[in-house]
């Protein structure tokens, strides 16, 4: 168990219209907490950059100690996940990103057009994952290994 609390924000404008339900929204919930992170309420919101950098204000305002986005993070006119994120990083960690796109790349090579960032802010770490299901499971796995080492290190704990 880490005792790290944990907010996941799926922006998806179909999603958050109803046209389809959020499956890796729900599959980030049930992962993090499978890892022991307490995880708030999933927030469903549309690709709008101000919306999406409101909650994750609303987030870093709460503490929340991993904050984790899904969704927005191709090329496509509405992805603008790495955008809505930018600003709150103070220290990006492009390693993750790296991680994410070797492990996910055996079986999905467009994986490489994932943008999305990963940094810290304070004593949280911000992750943007792709709005796939495979993408969500994949950043899990990345999750596990290096989440914890970093949200540690965050808060003092001697490594």
């Amino acid at each position: 168990m880490t005792g790290y609390t944990a907010q996941v924000i799926t922006a998806s404008n179909r999603a958050a219209a109803g046209i389809y339900e959020d499956l890796s929204g729900n599959i980030l919930i049930d992962g993090l907490t499978a890892l022991g992170y307490a995880v708030s309420e999933l927030v469903l919101v549309a690709d709008d950059s101000v919306v999406i950098a409101r909650e994750i204000s609303r987030a870093l305002d709460s503490h929340i100690n991993l904050i984790v986005t899904t969704g927005g993070t191709g090329v496509s006119p509405t992805d603008i996940t790495p955008e809505a994120t930018a600003p709150f990083l103070e220290k990006l960690i492009p390693g993750f990103g790296e991680a994410l796109r070797a492990y996910s790349r055996v079986h999905v090579p467009t994986t490489d057009l994932s943008r999305g960032l990963t940094g810290t802010h304070g004593t949280s770490l911000i992750i943007n994952l792709p709005g796939s299901t495979g993408g969500v499971r994949d950043g899990l796995v990345i999750i596990e290994r290096l989440a914890g080492h970093i949200l540690d290190q965050l808060h003092g704990v001697d490594h």
